[in-house]
């Protein structure tokens, strides 16, 4: 009797608590890579001969900028030929970016290390939004979401004291060899507990017409180009925030030297908090109502911020600025993510192809954004609260445009409202 052939065995699909802790430890790769340089800038800038301070941010800028543009490709790649392969492809490049890192003899080096992990880590952005997608709608997929968030911005709580902890032990590069290990580890995880997430009705072989047609699609739908504009907006004060943090806290404001981690994960927490909350409320209260409030929120406390910068010359005392600013990236948190589920939500069909684009769009003007507002610091911290109020007016303009002009009622009885 001719014995039976067996089909390879697939990952079975993850439990909903294994599923939300598989994706969460992978974006927060991502956001380790971009925070637990920070306290290494100093030894980065005597080691390979840095002469201006405000160059060091190019390291968060070179690789924000490779990761925005790359984008584009993950999508519609992870639409033919699967999520889980992308994904690969994606931590493989990560991982030879981490290796030019490493070894880097010169900043250019090292900027162009950056940019290829950059280059890599834009798989997480796309396929973790897409694969949420693939499994959840509405506000579920925006709980979801949340929670992935939360461990997105917590990670920054823990990752400047491990960078500190790594520049102790061996200096900046094992900071790096650090992310190597961390990425093998994510590598392994997907490939031994995560199934394939793309239905095979979506599935579709490679064109330049069908990649096209979600593009235009993705761009002329306008909730997606709204809250996609929000939510680079709302980026770009997470960014111009991440590339000052340093200065702003441990050099040339406050000083706190070593005590920058405590102060920079102390912000992170209440980041953290806010994406939890979000994760509780946004069921029971739906996405447009939490993200307006949010915003109007958020142009508040941006206001009381910048006084407080104005009223002090730029330099308010500690016990002041860390509260406001704490309350304004709460409430900012409250933004971020039903910004981008609002975004994605009209979109099932091509999440792949239109998570690229909307990851694109909204982590480049982000990075551009960041840019402007870290490179206008001046010793103060008032650039800083005149960056985060009119970003907070322009976003408030661009969501009164994507609503009609009307703020925190849903369109319909729709649960994804």
């Amino acid at each position: 009797m001719a014995e039976s052939v067996q089909p390879a065995r697939l990952p079975r699909a993850p439990s909903f608590v294994e599923f939300v802790a598989l994706v969460s430890f992978t974006m927060g790769l991502m956001s380790l890579s971009i925070d637990n340089v920070l306290p290494a800038f100093g030894a980065i800038q005597s080691s390979l001969g840095v002469a201006d301070a405000n160059a060091m941010q190019l390291l968060i800028f070179a690789y924000m900028i490779a990761f925005a543009l790359m984008q584009i490709v993950y999508g519609p790649l992870s639409d033919v030929i699967g999520r889980r392969p992308a994904m690969m492809i994606g931590l493989a490049v990560y991982c030879v970016g981490t290796v030019v890192a490493i070894f880097a003899p010169s900043f250019g080096v090292l900027l162009a290390g950056r940019a290829i992990q950059g280059m890599g880590g834009a798989a997480i952005r796309v396929l973790v939004v897409a694969i949420v997608r693939d499994r959840y709608s509405g506000r579920e997929m925006a709980r979801v979401m949340s929670l992935i968030i939360m461990v997105f911005i917590v990670v920054p709580v823990f990752a400047p004291a491990i960078g500190s902890l790594f520049l102790w032990l061996g200096g900046w590069r094992l900071i790096f060899v650090s992310m190597l290990a961390l990425a093998a580890i994510v590598m392994t995880g997907f490939a031994l507990r995560m199934p394939e997430t793309l239905h095979p009705e979506y599935r579709f072989p490679f064109s330049f017409r069908r990649i096209l047609d979600g593009a235009l699609q993705t761009v002329t739908t306008r909730a997606s180009v709204g809250y996609a504009s929000a939510m680079g907006l709302t980026m770009g004060v997470l960014f111009g925030y991440l590339m000052s943090s340093q200065q702003i806290f441990q050099t040339e404001v406050y000083g706190l030297g070593p005590l920058f981690p405590l102060a920079f994960g102390t912000i992170a927490a209440v980041l953290g908090v806010a994406s939890f909350v979000n994760s509780r409320l946004v069921r029971r209260l739906g996405m447009r109502r939490l993200s307006h409030f949010g915003l109007c929120a958020f142009i508040l406390t941006a206001s009381l911020l910048l006084c407080a910068a104005l009223l002090f010359k730029g330099k308010p005392p500690l016990t002041l600025f860390g509260p406001l600013l704490a309350a304004s990236l709460f409430v900012m948190s409250l933004m971020m993510v039903n910004f981008n589920t609002m975004a994605m939500e009209p979109l099932g069909a091509i999440a792949g192809t239109a998570s690229s684009i909307i990851g694109l769009y909204t982590t480049l003007a982000g990075a551009l954004l960041g840019l402007l507002v870290g490179q206008a610091f001046d010793g103060t911290v008032i650039p800083l609260g005149a960056s985060f109020l009119a970003l907070g007016i322009i976003g408030l303009m661009v969501v009164l445009w994507t609503e009609r002009g009307r703020l925190f009622r849903p369109h319909s009885p729709d649960p994804a409202e």
